[in-house]
């Protein structure tokens, strides 16, 4: 009993380590099974620019850089929807309605993609 719990433990947090640094592996997958929807839909173009891709990734990927980057596009995120909101106060106070609906539009899409960009587990 007891070598069988050590056992799954020890698997267990080989799974969890393997799962937490690989990231840039995660990255790869995307990349190989875009690669396979492009040969099941004989589009060469698609495959020989995914093909680049991969390369680009296995040569230059760190899970450092992709934490990194993904912090640059949640700031990024958060300055647009500054500039929506700014953009929606300016409607309100000119009052036209039409504007103030889009605006409020646009803020919401910003909105939802912050969040999407933050419950990514980086």
């Amino acid at each position: 009993m007891n070598y069988r719990t050590v056992l799954a433990l020890t698997l267990l947090s080989l799974a969890c380590a393997t799962q937490a640094s690989s990231l840039c592996g995660e990255k790869e997958a995307d990349i190989q099974r875009e690669i396979g929807y492009a040969e099941k839909h004989h589009n060469q173009s698609r495959i020989d620019g995914l093909n680049k891709a991969l390369k680009e990734v296995r040569a230059n990927c760190s899970d450092s850089g992709l934490r990194a980057e993904h912090k640059k596009k949640i700031t990024k995120q958060k300055e647009e929807i500054a500039e929506r909101k700014a953009d929606l106060r300016e409607a309100r106070q000119k009052g036209d309605a039409d504007k103030i609906t889009k605006r409020e539009e646009k803020l919401s899409e910003a909105e939802h993609e912050l969040k999407a960009l933050e419950a990514r587990d980086y």
